[in-house]
């Protein structure tokens, strides 16, 4: 069924010391994302950017200091408000990073008229807080502060407070966390298929054992890392980790969640032009996210 989508960009790179990930907006837009998304029969509305404040700076920012959390929550909440004006008007937010910390606004800003499933696909956990974080960066702490804990500025982004209930997360492809961030995902309820768990019981099970978990709900938001996927598909990302997602089970898992009809909002974070190999990896970004809004083989 065609959608009314709302391109929301959100060209940041606060979260992390690596430079480049700001651009992925862009490529992602140079590489057709929308008149792929208007071939498909969606109607598509490119709200342009969100403002983001300049970084004045190259390399990381000392252990001791709250990394950018300022200018990360400012962004954040700028994101929130375009994301509720794009849920006011009845259109699907895509949300393009960017870094993973946008997804502190974007889910603040999806989840607040009802009960929703979150699909976080990622290399990485994103369940750190300045506690256990071993960097420091922020891009490592979002889901933590979607549930409540980490920094208040962050926890409190759009409304005070949690977002979602640990109960209605469901991480998928996961293959690099820290010790401390083993420990809170094993206590927090949260649902995790690590790769170990794709590879034992394929991506079509997992990916159904995640639409079922969200049976009683009627939404679903999608956030794709672009690091979920094996640097060999994906090289264009700040925190590459070998043994991920392959092509093929990336686009199936794009296609299942897709015919559940529940997929009603998106990010798509860390695609790193800088980095990547003649557009390789957001080219596929945009073959996924077509995938993840009804392109079909048949």
């Amino acid at each position: 069924m065609p959608k009314q989508i709302s391109i929301i960009g959100v060209p940041m790179d606060f979260g992390q010391h690596l430079r480049g990930v700001d651009m992925g907006p862009a490529a992602l837009r140079y590489t057709g994302l929308i008149s792929r998304l208007r071939q498909l029969g969606h109607l598509v509305v490119d709200k342009g950017d969100v403002s983001i404040p300049i970084r004045d700076e190259d390399g990381p920012v000392p252990l001791s200091e709250d990394k950018y959390l300022n200018e990360i929550t400012q962004i954040c909440q700028a994101v929130y408000d375009a994301g509720r004006e794009a849920i006011q008007e009845r259109h699907f937010p895509l949300f393009l990073g960017g870094d993973h910390s946008i997804a502190v606004g974007t889910v603040a800003a999806v989840s607040g008229d009802e009960p929703m499933g979150l699909v976080w696909i990622d290399a990485h956990g994103d369940f750190n807080t300045p506690e256990t974080s071993p960097s420091g960066n922020i891009h490592g702490m979002p889901l933590a502060a979607l549930i409540g804990e980490g920094h208040s500025s962050l926890v409190n982004v759009g409304r005070p407070g949690a977002k979602i209930d640990p109960e209605n997360v469901v991480l998928i492809g996961q293959r690099d966390l820290d010790p401390a961030e083993k420990i809170r995902l094993k206590k927090s309820g949260i649902t995790i298929f690590t790769m170990r768990d794709i590879d034992e019981q394929g991506i079509s099970s997992v990916a159904n054992k995640a639409i079922m978990k969200f049976a009683h709900l009627r939404r679903i938001h999608l956030t794709l890392d672009m690091d979920s996927l094996d640097p060999v598909e994906a090289p264009g990302v700040g925190t590459p980790v070998p043994g991920g997602i392959s092509y093929r089970e990336a686009h199936l898992l794009m296609e299942i969640l897709a015919d559940s009809g529940k997929v009603t909002s998106m990010d798509l974070v860390e695609v790193n032009p800088i980095l990547d190999v003649a557009n390789k990896t957001a080219n596929l970004a945009v073959e996924l996210t077509l995938s993840a809004l009804g392109k079909s083989i048949l």
